[in-house]
C-alpha cells in the first residue's frame, strides 16, 4: 500500500525541521533580497520521502528560455567553477547592502555551500545570457521556506532571488525582463505551482519596480526577523494579462 501524506502536511513538516536559517544567512531565518545589482568584471506527487531533485522538478533540466535580450539558461552553481565570481558580486555595495554576503570569499562558500548540501528545496543558479554568465539567482520552495511562516503560503509555492552582476547589465531593463522569463519557466517547468513569489526588501524601490515590470503584482508588505519586504506574486492564472 503506497500511504501518501496531503501536501500542506508535508510542508508544515518540512517547516518546523528547519534548523532556524535554512540555506539563508547566519544570523536570519528567512531569504535575502529577491534581486540587487552589483558589479564584475510530470511531477510525481511528494511522498513522505523525496528524491533531492522532485522538490523543484530538476532546475538544471528546464533548458534555455527565449528572451528579447538573448538566450538566457540558468545554470545550477557549482563552487570550483562559480564561488569566485558569486563573491566578487556579493561585495559590490550594491549587492552588499541587500544580501550581506560581503567580506572574505568564505562567506559566499558557507552561504552556497548551506544550499548545495540540503535537500533541494533551493537551489543556487548563475544565470547565463548568450554564454556570458552574468546573474545569480536561488529558486526556491517558498513553501517550505521559513518565509511560510510569514505569509499564507500555498503547497509549492516557488520563490525566486535575483542579483544582477554584471555593471554592463544594469540600467537596461534586464532585471525585469528575465525575472518574467524565469517566472514563466517555473510556471512551465512546475505544473503543481500556481504562483511565483518573492520578497525584497521594501526599501529597494528598483527591486519592487522591476518585479511589477515582470507581471507580479504587489500583495502586501511583510515583516521578515531581518527586513520589512514587499511579498510580490506571479500567479499562473493571471500569466497571460500581467
Amino acid at each position: 500500500m503506497d500511504l501518501r501524506l496531503p501536501d500542506e502536511l508535508i510542508a508544515l513538516a518540512a517547516i518546523d525541521a528547519l534548523d532556524g536559517d535554512g540555506a539563508r544567512r547566519r544570523d536570519q531565518d528567512t531569504a535575502p533580497p529577491s534581486i540587487s545589482t552589483a558589479t564584475t568584471g510530470g511531477l510525481p506527487r511528494p511522498s513522505v520521502v523525496l528524491r533531492h531533485d522532485d522538490l523543484l522538478d530538476s532546475v538544471a533540466e528546464w533548458g534555455p528560455a527565449d528572451t528579447p535580450a538573448g538566450v538566457f539558461h540558468l545554470v545550477p552553481a557549482r563552487l570550483e567553477r562559480d564561488l569566485p565570481l558569486i563573491s566578487r558580486w556579493m561585495n559590490d555595495p550594491a549587492a552588499a547592502a541587500f544580501w550581506e554576503l560581503s567580506g572574505p570569499q568564505d562567506v559566499t562558500e558557507e552561504h552556497l555551500r548551506a544550499q548545495l548540501a540540503g535537500d533541494g528545496r533551493s537551489v543556487p543558479c548563475v544565470g547565463v545570457l548568450d554564454g556570458a554568465p552574468m546573474s545569480y539567482w536561488e529558486i526556491y520552495r517558498a513553501d517550505l521556506d521559513p518565509l511560510a511562516r510569514h505569509y499564507p503560503a500555498r503547497p509549492h509555492d516557488t520563490g525566486i532571488h535575483l542579483l544582477v552582476g554584471g555593471v554592463a547589465d544594469r540600467g537596461r531593463g534586464l532585471g525585469g525582463l528575465l525575472l518574467r522569463a524565469v517566472a514563466d519557466l517555473v510556471l512551465a517547468q512546475r505544473p503543481s505551482c500556481a504562483r511565483v513569489i518573492a520578497e525584497p526588501d521594501i526599501r529597494n524601490t528598483p527591486s519592487v519596480a522591476a518585479f511589477l515590470t515582470a507581471g507580479f503584482r504587489f500583495s502586501a508588505e511583510v515583516d521578515l526577523p531581518a527586513k520589512r519586504a514587499a511579498l510580490m506574486v506571479r500567479d499562473r492564472s493571471l500569466r497571460n494579462l500581467l
